[in-house]
């Protein structure tokens, strides 16, 4: 779990969609391939990316070489019920950590992925109405059933995460991290969770490439000066983080993930990590 946990990247399948070069199942089992020829073998799903499809297709790709399961690390999250697929008359967005959905999604995904495992399942946000306590005999569960080899969270504040913890060991949190989502840098959050050895997975950690002005004037100048992309030197500030950062990268072409993976060996200054902070923020630190 902690080697898994400890590559500097993993792939998001939520846009799998957006992709038509991917379509089919052979160029998803090339592209995954690819993947793991590079070093990187963790994949994000969750039960609503493209309400189930994206991880049925990856599924169908992987079932062109079972034997490929064994190298990769299929994480799965579960516990957001859209609108659409609401069956109450109020057909409303919500949450739902109870254990009967929650196994009921687990087993969806498993059908889905065509695996009898995942590595890690996560409850995908923190829900107002969830029982601790049941919450994580579910997850406790789930491990025990061999269905599950971890378990994680996804959006949890300190409050939550640390609750569940003291019934059930977590072994990550994923949250929004970028230079143009630093809440968590500055409250204590990061701090919090490498004490606690629960790795940070950072999604969208390019701010979904929509840096813009003063921000995207610094990342080019200190990318200039370093010879580099500002994508890398916006994913070293993120890695220079408490815990180093697992970064989930959205993009699913093959150059921004080689440029990503080119970038892993740049070491921001102490400087360089300020200014692109300050330049995001819009003011100087205290």
């Amino acid at each position: 779990m902690q080697a898994a946990l400890k590559q500097p990247l993993a792939i998001g399948m939520m846009r799998l969609g957006d992709y038509p070069d991917l379509a089919s199942d052979q160029a998803l089992l090339t592209f995954t391939e690819q993947c793991l020829e590079q070093g990187v073998s963790v994949f994000d799903h969750a039960d609503i990316y493209g309400a189930g499809s994206c991880e049925a297709r990856f599924g169908q790709a992987l079932a062109l070489k079972p034997a490929l399961r064994e190298q990769l690390v299929l994480i799965s999250k579960a516990d957001i019920v859209t609108a659409q697929a609401d069956k109450s008359p109020w057909q409303v967005k919500h949450y739902d950590t109870s254990c009967a959905y929650l196994q009921q999604q687990l087993d969806g995904s498993l059908q889905r992925l065509g695996t009898d495992y995942l590595d890690g399942f996560l409850v995908h946000r923190p829900d107002p109405l969830m029982d601790v306590r049941e919450l994580a005999q579910t997850l406790q569960g789930m491990i025990n059933s061999g269905k599950v080899r971890w378990i994680g969270v996804s959006n949890f504040l300190p409050a939550q995460w640390q609750a569940l913890a003291e019934h059930v060991p977590l072994a990550c949190n994923q949250i929004e991290l970028s230079l143009a989502a630093q809440s968590a840098v500055w409250d204590g959050q990061l701090n919090l969770l490498a004490n606690a050895n629960v790795q940070v997975m950072a999604w969208s950690p390019m701010a979904g490439g929509r840096f813009a002005g003063k921000l995207l004037d610094a990342l080019k100048a200190v990318a200039v000066q370093r010879g580099v992309t500002a994508e890398q030197i916006a994913l070293a500030w993120v890695r220079a983080l408490p815990g180093a950062p697992m970064a989930i990268l959205g993009s699913l072409r093959p150059e921004r993930i080689t440029g990503a993976l080119a970038g892993l060996s740049i070491q921001l200054t102490r400087q360089e990590w300020f200014y692109l902070a300050e330049a995001a923020r819009g003011h100087q630190v205290a």
